[in-house]
């Protein structure tokens, strides 16, 4: 049932995300935060494109062949007549059986102010020895028409770029947060170093060795007889109960952050017995929990293991 209900909302959710999502606003509104935002749900993404590409590009990207794939740009469309090619442009799109959304970034005089002032940037509609009031009182006008067309108006005032993330998220993506957050579990030996890019890292030389049994001292925790031996004993199955507990807290945590990879480091003596086991018992938990996983081995090519 929980299954079925997934899938309904995937569905759903495919449904109504457009063909085509075009993001503009007020310099300095967070545009180019937004595209990557986009850039990571995988769609096609292309910053500042002139309206007159739209359906050429959409085309040249197979965003009409049915392949599901969807399309993000930014477009600056501060003067009239950017505007007015713009809407021929959407127009054209959707003759073509295209779904358009067009997503406008808005901010406060007062914070675009102050996020000048400390990026210490010209604002590109300034004229030479402008005031930026002015500047951004005139693109304010300019864009007026702009933001009443928009399907969607985001205020970034007071919005970090991971509530940002998660508004886009919500609006635009076929997958729930957490299947967009992509966690590699890879297991590791400490005598062949620490790894550094970890985000969590967990170490098993507390559970008993399979090294020290003649039978599997040249096996690997991908073989079965390993992987029953380390998984099967008490100590482990007390390990892994406290293990899931904890990520189910963690894991949640860090998609309601916006992260959008997480390492995951499972590490014994060599990485050949135990955090092998682990790690793949690790990535199975999590898959089954809806996260989407790659599994490696570092240091598993290192091992002394049985070619025969």
């Amino acid at each position: 049932m929980a299954d079925a209900g997934q899938q309904m909302r995937a569905a759903e959710s495919a449904a109504r995300v457009p063909d085509v999502v075009i993001i503009t606003g007020m310099s300095g509104s967070g545009r180019t935060q937004a595209l990557h935002v986009f850039e990571d749900m995988g769609y096609f993404c292309i910053d500042n494109l002139p309206p007159r590409l739209l359906l050429q590009l959409a085309e040249l990207v197979g965003i009409n062949s049915g392949v599901g794939r969807h399309l993000a740009v930014t477009c600056d469309l501060r003067s009239q007549g950017l505007f007015d090619e713009f809407s021929d442009s959407v127009k054209q799109l959707r003759e073509h059986e295209l779904t358009v959304s067009v997503v406008f970034l808005d901010t406060t005089d007062d914070i675009l102010m102050r996020r000048y002032d400390e990026n210490r940037r010209r604002h590109p509609l300034a004229a030479p020895g402008e005031a930026l009031t002015s500047a951004i009182s005139r693109e304010r006008t300019q864009l007026e028409t702009v933001r009443d067309a928009a399907d969607l108006v985001i205020d970034t005032s007071r919005l970090k770029t991971k509530e940002l993330r998660a508004r886009l998220r919500r609006a635009f993506s076929e997958l729930t947060d957490q299947q967009l957050m992509e966690v590699s579990v890879f297991s590791f030996g400490f005598k062949h170093g620490m790894p550094v890019e970890a985000d969590l890292m967990i170490d098993v030389r507390f559970l008993p060795n399979p090294f020290y049994d003649p039978q599997m001292r040249t096996l690997t925790g991908n073989d079965r007889l390993v992987a029953d031996f380390v998984l099967s004993n008490p100590t482990t199955e007390k390990f892994l109960d406290a293990w899931w507990r904890l990520l189910d807290v963690a894991m949640p945590g860090y998609v309601a952050e916006g992260k959008s990879h997480l390492s995951i480091a499972v590490g014994c003596t060599g990485g050949q017995h135990r955090s092998v086991a682990i790690a793949a018992a690790t990535a199975s938990y999590l898959e089954k929990s809806g996260y989407h996983v790659t599994l490696s081995h570092r240091d598993l090519a290192l091992a002394n293991v049985r070619t025969s």
